[in-house]
């Protein structure tokens, strides 16, 4: 079982001397993130459940939904490419 220090790419020996701003900053950004990406799933799982696709394209401003497509496939692609790095560090790791 790998230890949180491992996990996280730190030495014990990092971790015993705390996160430096930047470390603080990216870890509260992440939070942020993954706070968003659960209420983003729980909206369209909403939306989803409650109303047929449809309808959603009939009551949603063209211009707007076309936005939040191209918004949320730059996210899905930046995911995609996280997801590759962490998948290829794995396969170097073992």
């Amino acid at each position: 079982m790998r230890t949180q220090a491992a996990k996280s790419g730190r030495s014990s020996t990092d971790l015993t001397h705390g996160l430096n701003i930047e470390e603080v900053r990216l870890v509260s950004d992440l939070r942020v993130m993954h706070s968003k990406v659960d209420e983003l799933f729980y909206i369209v799982s909403s939306l989803k459940r409650r109303h047929d696709q449809t309808d959603i394209h009939k009551y949603a401003d063209p211009p707007l939904l076309a936005e939040d497509i191209m918004r949320v496939d730059e996210i899905y692609m930046w995911f995609i490419a996280l997801k590759d790095e962490r998948d290829k560090t794995d396969r170097l790791g073992r």
